[in-house]
């Protein structure tokens, strides 16, 4: 069914629950002319839908308004959005959403930047609520979340078959307040509880550093380091600020000396395609595919190639003149597995880590009403070679785990491994 098809069902639902609230109020009489009318609708023919297929749920609506216990304490306009949230997430995608408006108005809340909550990125993995990624010094950050948590109970409400939308709404909260969550976590055998308080949530960018690259020891350089160290990019979510920022620090990274590149992308959830976008056109010469949009026979593909910045074989002298790793994990989601693909399958860079979390699908944000809206899945990523992100994301070259050992003594191996592959590199 197409995004038109879906509209009109949307549109046919809301009339016929509306005709329906007109026959309730009749007699019996006036009632089986109601439902003679509301049989005779016409329904547009591209909708594969026909009236009698909704009696089902005239029925259940009936059955509910004359005997369910507190049956008069439900909102009529709150069922009619209930049933829009089933129409949703009847099509088994966690991404495809419909806002009421309270929920509508928190979502927008998100892409200001800016919200109160715990601070992490949660998605559903495995039909599981699972922690894709908590925000660098935020309130979950501090409490010790990781990615990869399976997320079982929200202030002890249980999280099974609990939607994406509606686990962040039992999340987020005024600041000060707390929310209690009940994890499982990999290697660790009984439940974790964490109580979290919320705060005012800014989204962190990026952040850099220089790594110094060894050298053997000599009568002039005793302590066997060289000036010209790896340089080292933590990009932490693509924002519309991403790309400014990250030309800023591929600017420092090109006037250090260095010409040796770590990019980590780790606990990176997304954001952005056109940063992405962006970010593999300095890496690639004009024309070279990036990501394609694949609408699946429903319009026609769309693909992203580089916008030939390509300033960095520029400035070396070609792409053999400059070394690149890239850090990754399942943390590492979206935006992040379209820059991290492109630059691994154009041979720019050996992906290190483990494997990413597969969230390769373009959602479009549809004005139901001016208060409602409906978050809808309408493609997927594709990498230059066409693999589809959304079936298992991104396989590393060099496979590295993190422990839980290695975290409690705050050892990286993952970066570790990334510094010594570089400093084998001539």
């Amino acid at each position: 069914m197409n995004n038109q098809q879906q509209k009109k069902l949307v549109l046919i639902v809301i009339g016929l629950v509306v005709l329906l609230l007109v026959f309730f109020t009749g007699s019996y009489v006036g009632e089986r002319s109601a439902r003679k009318e509301l049989l005779t609708i016409p329904i547009p023919n591209s909708v594969p839908v026909t009236p009698e297929q909704f009696e089902p749920f005239w029925k259940v609506w009936n059955v509910l308004s004359e005997k369910f216990v507190t049956a008069t304490t439900t909102d009529t306009q709150q069922r009619i959005w209930s049933s829009i949230q089933g129409l949703a997430s009847s099509q088994g995608d966690p991404y495809t959403v419909f806002f009421p408006p309270e929920e509508n108005k928190s979502f927008k809340s998100d892409i200001a930047g800016n919200f109160e909550g715990v601070g992490m990125e949660i998605g559903i993995k495995d039909g599981i609520l699972t922690i894709v990624s908590p925000l660098k010094g935020s309130p979950a950050y501090r409490a010790g979340m990781k990615t990869g948590d399976k997320i079982i109970k929200i202030d002890d409400k249980p999280s099974a078959d609990l939607p994406v939308d509606k686990a962040v709404k039992l999340i987020r909260g005024k600041k000060g307040t707390s929310v209690k969550l009940t994890l499982i976590r990999e290697g660790i055998s009984e439940p974790l509880e964490k109580t979290i308080i919320r705060e005012i949530i800014d989204i962190p960018t990026i952040e850099t550093e220089i790594k110094p690259n060894l050298v053997n020891a000599s009568n002039d350089n005793p302590n066997g380091l060289r000036a010209d160290g790896i340089f080292v990019i933590r990009l932490f979510s693509f924002s519309a600020q991403s790309p400014e920022l990250f030309r800023k620090a591929l600017r420092d990274f090109l006037e250090s000396g260095s010409h040796k590149l770590i990019l980590d992308l780790r606990g990176n959830p997304g954001g952005y395609l056109d940063a992405a976008w962006d970010m593999a056109s300095w890496f690639l010469p004009s024309g070279k595919l990036i990501v394609t949009e694949d609408f699946g026979g429903k319009g026609e593909n769309k693909v992203y190639k580089s916008k030939g910045y390509d300033i960095m074989n520029k400035f070396f002298g070609g792409q053999e003149k400059y070394k690149m790793v890239i850090l990754v994990n399942n943390g590492s989601a979206s935006a992040s597995e379209i820059l991290a693909g492109a630059l691994q399958e154009h041979g720019i860079a050996k992906l290190v880590g483990t494997k990413t979390f597969g969230k390769g699908s373009v959602q479009e944000l549809v004005e139901i009403t001016p208060e409602t809206s409906l978050k809808v899945t309408i493609a997927r990523w594709l990498t230059p070679k066409e693999h589809n992100l959304s079936h298992d994301g991104l396989v590393p070259d060099i496979e590295v785990k993190i422990t839980q050992k290695d975290l409690e003594n705050k050892i990286d191996p993952q970066l570790d491994r990334a510094v010594e592959i570089l400093r084998k590199e001539p």
